[in-house]
């Protein structure tokens, strides 16, 4: 490591020295070098195999990968995997690089795709790791280190895991974390480096005509509450005080239900909740945000009612009178919010205290933060720009990667001198001299609140302002924050005699903070006349030779155990299947059965099981949609699974199917009329049961899967019975007939409907469909 680049910490040494002994997560405040932990473990690892150091979002991957390459002798060890590198280029990259930074859902792709493998990772480092819940790729990669590597060690580190003990107990779990340890800013180590941080809030009154709209929205609301609580469908009575959270839940919970036992009651409540959360969040955005934003959201309700593909409860909520009455009272409104003009003042007093300021302003919502933005356009002290995720939505393009970036750099650099974000600039990117972080809103998680306020206070002191709106959920939302930010730092605290399942062999996480007391003074390396790069590379060597006997002993172990797992790995694979790179939260499922599962883009069908035996597979909600939408068209699907494939199989998943008879003539059509067979699957349980059965029955006979590159090049008459195939109600076999007494696809369209019904197979219905479909008048 190179001299004079990092500042020595000795409880971040004592934390480190910790981590090299056992799978640890790692709970820091923000701004404490985290990063630092990291990189000291990283320097006691490196001889051992490949480091992989991931992070859940690119402008964090640039951040690890600088930081990486500006400390380290040998820059070209560094290397950064991203998605925007082609396959190719990033399986170079993965076989030249000692360290490799990366996005988890990159490498969770390339390990599917069996580009890398982790057999010679020595140390994962998992940045952000509270997001290892739920389907996050993090909880895959993890569970893949585990069954691979050959001397595996964890190292996860966030500012935040959670009030709940449930959930800590989980990021344990899926990370194969053996024990936790801990610093809060109060412990005599690390206060010498805490910069002071005040915290102020301020409270703002909403004008009483805003307070109105909100209360006539709260009557549409309540109206719905009634009707769903009458139904008696629902396992939760809600109110008007009930939770986005608590609706959430019982929207989770209704669908379950409406799966398992479908009736009216269950639907109708599904529908009512739908109206129900909309409407909640127009009362958040009436009390919280202001006329601007209610104005916008009320656009995009009634352009999704207009759309053919829209929300139905934005048309039902729409055609009631009440809430376009609410619509008219709003465009009348010539009152504003106070958060805007508060913000503008919170920002030029900061500004004309300290010119050189860096100020980041926190909001939920993009429509805030662009309205934000041109509010403050007037100001010739203010420069701002916008700062949010990738995604594009409702005409709100969204930001690259590249561009996130460089409005970063720009920010350091104080050409851009406010920046405001929605939550995409909440998790630990490094603007050192952040001096005022300016809650728009306050946000009832503790997770995003510490976050947050961790972007000041870094590197001196700095200030966190709370824009509160009187007498609205933004109080309730910041002391909920609190006292989970609380109750969380006393569940780290005392998970110490809690013990959580490894999930790899069932020995307990020791969760045990701090457990047998960290490297002493005594034991540190001394500070006498060496330079700090030095001092932390000497320890990190002499941390790889203390840890070389405790592998030599796992190492010991792990062959006293090979007996079995040896014969276990020389016993035949129950085979392999290419999986659509759409499918891979089944391909995660397949994989955990057994299976070689390989992602591809393919063409056709969404899993290969050899040469002949391809599937499709839809949900209820899928199938539907591809019989209405001609982009997803159906019956062009299963033309070209019948054409590429001998065997071909659709699974439709799920038990929404049935009732309708288009549903039923749907698949009718593919059974008759594209000979492909349809397999009932209840969940995706049963479908990855099924696919693995395929697989077994096609290897027994000495097949593997091949996919065929691409769809099959059609003759001219195979493309004319394609394009007169592809008219609803019209399969292969009437598309034949019909060309066969017309003779070219041109005297089809043009024939009568009298002409039509002169075909074998073609009755007065399909006649009709077609002359609707050729003469009906556009009204795109």
């Amino acid at each position: 490591m190179l001299p004079q680049t990092v500042e020595k910490r000795l409880f971040q040494m004592d934390l480190a020295s910790q981590a090299l002994q056992a799978s640890s997560l790692i709970v820091v405040p923000t701004g404490l070098g985290k990063t630092v932990i990291a990189l000291m473990v990283l320097l006691a690892r490196m001889d051992k195999g490949k480091v992989l150091f991931l992070a859940p979002t690119k402008p964090l991957v640039d951040q690890h990968a600088s930081f990486l390459q500006r400390v380290l002798r040998d820059r070209d060890a560094v290397v950064m995997m991203t998605g925007e590198r082609t396959p190719e280029s990033r399986m170079e990259l993965w076989s030249r690089g000692y360290i490799v930074v990366s996005t988890p859902q990159v490498i969770e792709n390339d390990l599917l795709s069996r580009r890398i493998d982790l057999a010679e990772v020595s140390l994962i480092i998992f940045d952000e790791a509270h997001r290892a819940v739920g389907g996050y790729a993090y909880v895959y990669i993890a569970d893949r280190y585990r069954r691979e590597a050959k001397s595996p060690l964890v190292l996860g580190i966030t500012a935040s895991p959670g009030s709940q003990s449930e959930k800590i107990a989980e990021i344990c779990s899926n990370l194969g974390i053996e024990r936790i340890q801990t610093r809060t800013e109060s412990d005599p180590d690390v206060a010498l480096f805490v910069h002071e941080r005040d915290i102020e809030w301020v409270k703002l009154v909403v004008p009483r005509e805003l307070l109105a709209i909100r209360a006539s929205i709260e009557e549409i609301l309540q109206i719905r509450i009634d009707d769903l609580n009458r139904l008696g469908a629902s396992p939760l009575r809600i109110n008007i005080k009930s939770s986005k959270k608590e609706l959430l839940g019982l929207q989770a919970s209704l669908m379950s239900s409406a799966r398992v036992s479908a009736n009216k009651s269950t639907f109708a409540a599904i529908s009512l909740l739908a109206e129900i959360l909309k409407l909640y969040h127009a009362v958040e955005l009436a009390e919280t945000q202001g006329p601007d934003a209610l104005a916008r959201y009320f656009q995009r309700l009634e352009g999704e009612s207009l759309s053919r593909s829209g929300s139905k409860a934005s048309r039902r909520i729409m055609q009631d009178p009440r809430f376009r009455q609410v619509m008219v009272a709003l465009a009348d409104l010539k009152v504003e919010h106070p958060k805007p003009a508060a913000a503008r003042r919170i920002i030029l007093e900061q500004i004309e205290a300290n010119p050189d300021s860096r100020i980041m302003v926190f909001t939920n919502y993009r429509d805030t933060a662009t309205s934000l933005l041109q509010f403050l356009r007037g100001e010739s002290a203010i420069r701002a720009v916008r700062f949010v995720g990738q995604a594009s939505r409702d005409r709100d393009e969204g930001l690259s990667q590249k561009k996130q970036a460089e409005i970063l750099q720009k920010f350091r650099a104080g050409e851009f001198n406010v920046l405001i974000a929605t939550s995409v600039g909440e998790e630990g990117i490094d603007i050192p001299a952040t001096d005022l972080v300016l809650f728009y809103e306050p946000v009832p998680s503790e997770i995003r609140s510490i976050q947050r306020k961790g972007r000041t206070g870094r590197a001196r002191a700095g200030r966190v302002m709370v824009l509160m709106a009187k007498g609205t959920r933004d109080e309730a939302y910041y002391w909920i924050s609190e006292r989970k930010e609380k109750t969380m730092n006393r569940q780290i605290r005392d998970m110490s005699g809690d013990v959580l399942p490894r999930p790899e062999e069932g020995r307990p996480c020791r969760t045990q903070i701090e457990e047998e007391a960290a490297l002493s003074e005594a034991d540190a390396p001394s500070h006498a006349g060496r330079k700090r790069g030095e001092q932390i590379g000497d320890w990190a060597e002499g941390q790889r030779k203390e840890a070389e006997e405790r592998e030599a002993g796992r190492e010991e172990h792990i062959k006293g155990e090979a007996g079995g797992t040896a014969a276990e790995s020389s016993s035949e694979s129950p085979g392999s299947v290419f999986v659509d790179y759409r499918e891979r939260d089944m391909a995660k499922l397949l994989e955990s059965m057994g299976l070689e599962v390989t992602l591809r883009n393919l063409e056709v069908g969404d899993y290969v099981i050899s040469e002949r035996v391809a599937v499709e597979r839809k949900t209820a909600q899928d199938f539907v949609a591809s019989i209405i939408d001609p982009q997803r068209n159906l019956f062009r699907q299963m033309a070209d699974l019948a054409r590429t494939y001998d065997r071909p199989i659709l699974i439709l998943e799920g038990r929404d199917f049935y009732g309708t008879q288009m549903s039923q003539g749907a698949m009718a059509s593919v059974a008759v009329d594209y000979g492909v067979p349809i397999i009932p699957a209840e969940n995706q349980d049963e479908t990855a049961r099924i696919i693995a059965l395929l697989v077994r029955r096609e290897k027994k006979e000495g097949r593997e899967p091949k996919a065929h590159g691409h769809k099959t090049a059609r003759t001219l008459k195979e493309q004319q019975e394609y394009l007169i195939s592809a008219i609803p109600s019209v399969g292969p076999r009437v598309a034949r007939n019909l060309l066969r007494h017309f003779g070219s696809i041109e005297r089809v369209m043009i024939a009568s409907e009298e002409e039509l019904k002169g075909v074998a197979l073609v009755g007065p219905k399909i006649a009709e469909r077609i002359r609707e479909l050729v003469g009906g008048e556009y009204k795109g």
